[in-house]
């Protein structure tokens, strides 16, 4: 992982929007319809070429591939991992079900806006359910092989400071890969972790950074573990962060970065866990990086919890310093504040602007925050750490 010792870098999460038509095709593979497989491959190649270009016109200085090739960024480990299954429609009842947002069961008025908003029933109602149906293992390289080819050539076009991937955590997958083989969460998330590993390393051994989604530290308490203590949530935690720490037992700390995030929504999250209280787990994480949630109404005060912190001397911090729900496009003045936030806290060299979230976690037509806004609040998110540099380098009052 690239750091600097002059400037405030800049980052983001991995989701952007994918091209229509490439949506399109993505959309037709997941509900089982028939594409041109060369056609989207073709497709594909050139989407990445066009948002990494996007992303070094905008000033970000550490990009990715946009997770143009996935559905969702745990979704695609169904194309990847073998003993993974899938229910559609009428092939069962009811497929296995993961709990709602305790907040949007609070408040079903804003669950239903939020469904209106986004146009109602989804693809995901014809879609494929990914659900553990047997053992797993890595089974098919040829979908990562062609992620890091296309990644690489576009970066050797566009020339960005430095590249990153997006990889699932084991413990996420439980929720969105429910288990119906293993009948034992601990046991699910041992093999996963044994069956991530092969990406993992790849990824790093591709020369890109390896981000790893960890929602399952954030998100699950209010709803997949929305029935436990806060002390129960933390055990499932610790178990989540030493699988990682496994699967990623032969990759270096400096290449790695984990995100948490508690949903990408727009909801009241009046049930969310506060960062303080996992903040302890996810430093003992092995990578060196931590992105998390910032921006947000819900959790932009929680820099004065940092203050308090034992934050490890060799960790990077990577606060989402622009939201990833709303269309405001926030001001490079606040993202320079928000960023002068943590360089107190951490010292400047430590402290890498970044995102909320991604802006098309689950790909779609009607992803709250519009392409054009995307490339808007990207674009202020360099002009903040700009701003920031001057600021935290005394190059202007």
């Amino acid at each position: 992982m690239k750091l600097s010792t002059d400037r405030i870098l800049t980052t983001h999460v991995g989701s952007l929007p994918r091209p229509p038509d490439l949506l399109a095709m993505l959309e037709a593979r997941e509900t089982g319809q028939g594409f041109d497989e060369t056609a989207f491959e073709a497709r594909l190649a050139r989407a990445v070429r066009e948002i990494v270009e996007q992303q070094v016109a905008c000033g970000i200085d550490s990009v990715c591939d946009g997770e143009q090739s996935k559905i969702s960024y745990t979704f695609y480990v169904r194309h990847r991992l073998s003993g993974i299954g899938a229910f559609h429609g009428a092939e069962v009842d009811k497929p296995p079900q993961t709990a709602q947002h305790l907040d949007l069961v609070d408040h079903p008025d804003a669950a239903a806006r939020m469904i209106q908003l986004r146009g109602g029933v989804s693809w995901f109602a014809a879609a494929a359910v990914p659900c553990c149906t047997g053992p797993v293992a890595y089974r098919d390289r040829r979908p990562l092989d062609t992620d890091l080819k296309n990644l690489a050539d576009a970066c050797a076009a566009a020339h960005p400071g430095e590249a990153f991937m997006n990889a699932a955590s084991p413990g996420v997958l439980t929720k969105f890969v429910p288990d119906t083989f293993y009948k034992n969460e601990d046991a699910y998330v041992e093999a996963l972790a044994e069956a991530l590993q092969p990406e993992y390393e790849a990824i790093v051994g591709a020369g890109f950074v390896l981000q790893i989604d960890a929602p399952d530290l954030g998100s699950a308490r209010h709803n997949q573990y929305q029935h436990l203590s806060d002390a129960e949530f933390l055990r499932i935690a610790e178990r989540n962060i030493a699988a990682v720490n496994h699967a990623t037992r032969n990759i270096p700390p400096a290449s790695m970065r984990l995100h948490i995030c508690w949903g990408n929504y727009e909801g009241p999250h009046t049930h969310d866990i506060p960062l303080a209280k996992v903040l302890d787990t996810c430093m003992r994480a092995r990578p060196q990086a931590l992105l998390f949630e910032a921006a947000n109404p819900r959790h932009a005060h929680e820099w004065e919890d940092l203050q308090r912190a034992k934050i490890p001397d060799d960790k990077i911090l990577m606060p989402g310093c622009i939201d990833s729900t709303t269309n405001f496009v926030e001001h490079p003045r606040l993202i320079a504040q928000r960023i002068a936030q943590y360089a107190d806290i951490v010292g400047r060299e430590r402290v890498i602007a970044g995102t909320d979230c991604g802006f098309a976690t689950f790909a779609g037509q009607t992803n709250p925050v519009v392409p054009s806004v995307v490339w808007a609040k990207l674009k202020s998110l360099a002009e903040g750490a700009a701003i920031a540099t001057d600021r935290l380098w005394g190059k202007a009052a």
